[in-house]
């Protein structure tokens, strides 16, 4: 008789961002703000696990690590992205998502805690764009221009 396999699950490395304003300054030169820290598109019917490594902050510190995680989403409403869990994997926070409005960009401010009580705080931009095509039933109301009428949901009206 088969036995069932187990699985050992590891964060994705395809949506994984690195801290890179810990990169060291030559003597004279004048410190540039990095730009916006952004993950990859996700469709709204996606649920992902999203990761932000902090190692470049905690370089010289063996052993320290990611105790803590708050995470704000803006913008925030019914419909809206939404984490579904979180956790700690060493200097990676790993964050998955569900939902989301399509044509949005939103903007997730994380702020961790480290073992060594430092604090670091970043936003990273998360983009949902309709990646699926949907197919719209024939009996969904449309413009005078053949778009579907959709809810707040994205879901098409349908005529009864």
């Amino acid at each position: 008789m088969p036995t069932t396999a187990t699985h050992v699950w590891r964060p994705s490395s395809a949506r994984r961002v690195l801290l890179d304003s810990f990169i060291p300054v030559v003597r004279g030169a004048t410190a540039v703000a990095p730009p916006m820290l952004t993950w990859p598109t996700k469709d709204p019917g996606d649920v992902l696990d999203y990761q932000l490594d902090i190692s470049p902050a905690l370089v010289g510190n063996d052993g320290d690590g990611i105790t803590t995680l708050d995470v704000q989403i803006t913008p925030s409403q019914p419909g809206d992205l939404a984490l579904t869990s979180s956790a700690a994997d060493g200097t990676s926070a790993v964050l998955w998502f569900s939902s989301g409005q399509p044509n949005t960009i939103y903007s997730i401010a994380i702020t961790i805690g480290t073992m060594n009580g430092r604090s670091i705080q970043r936003t990273v931009l998360l983009p949902v764009l309709p990646l699926s095509v949907a197919v719209n039933p024939t009996s969904a109301l449309q413009t005078n221009s053949g778009l579907p009428i959709t809810d707040q949901n994205g879901n098409p009206v349908l005529i009864i």
